[in-house]
């Protein structure tokens, strides 16, 4: 009897001890990430969500088109001129891209890939934190104004975590600031006059 009460005890101690284990461990909070490691998890998320294919003008190479690192994530090019389009083409049926991939034609209209250096003038440089997650998580232009449209995946990239909407902030804002004023979006009605075979 003896015996059982010693056994019962040592499996008693030892689980209550695993038991103290479990829950400390369980209730660790994560540090908070310095500057530079927020920095580099943003830059992580940007550089392998596709950021770069829309927002940064490209260069066209023998191999192909590569980004333009001159131009990082400044959006379509201010100043260039879009190539004539044919609209039967499209015919409610096709959506195209100019060949930066910074310029998008489909039902909605055209819409230009968005400046998201940190320039006051033209980029991200004025909106706050808050207001950029905003913007990501509500699809709306500098997080209150018209809707973000195609093919900017704000309803995916707005399912981030607030640690890594946060990551992708700190990391643009710590980018070069490039002045590059992209147009506003031309509505389906006024896309004849941009795109008008010359």
């Amino acid at each position: 009897m003896r015996k059982y009460f010693v056994s019962a005890a040592i499996i008693a101690t030892f689980s209550l001890l695993l038991f103290f284990q479990i829950s400390c461990a369980g209730k660790e909070e994560a540090k908070p990430l310095t500057q530079e490691e927020m920095i580099a998890l943003g830059k992580y998320i940007v550089s392998t969500s596709g950021c770069d294919d829309c927002h940064t003008p490209k260069i066209f190479t023998e191999n192909g088109p590569v980004f333009d690192t001159t131009r990082h994530l400044a959006g379509f090019p201010q100043g260039q001129v879009l190539p004539s389009l044919d609209f039967n083409m499209l015919a409610g049926k096709w959506v195209a891209a100019e060949m930066n991939l910074t310029a998008w034609v489909g039902p909605w209209g055209i819409s230009y890939a968005s400046n998201l250096t940190p320039d006051n003038a033209t980029g991200i440089g004025t909106l706050s934190e808050e207001m950029f997650i905003k913007t990501l998580r509500e699809g709306k232009w500098m997080g209150v104004g018209r809707p973000l449209l195609p093919p900017m995946p704000w309803q995916v990239i707005g399912m981030k975590t607030d640690q890594d909407l946060k990551a992708i902030y700190v990391y643009l804002k710590s980018l070069k600031p490039i002045h590059n004023e992209v147009p506003q979006p031309t509505p389906p009605d006024k896309m004849g006059d941009v795109l008008a075979q010359k």
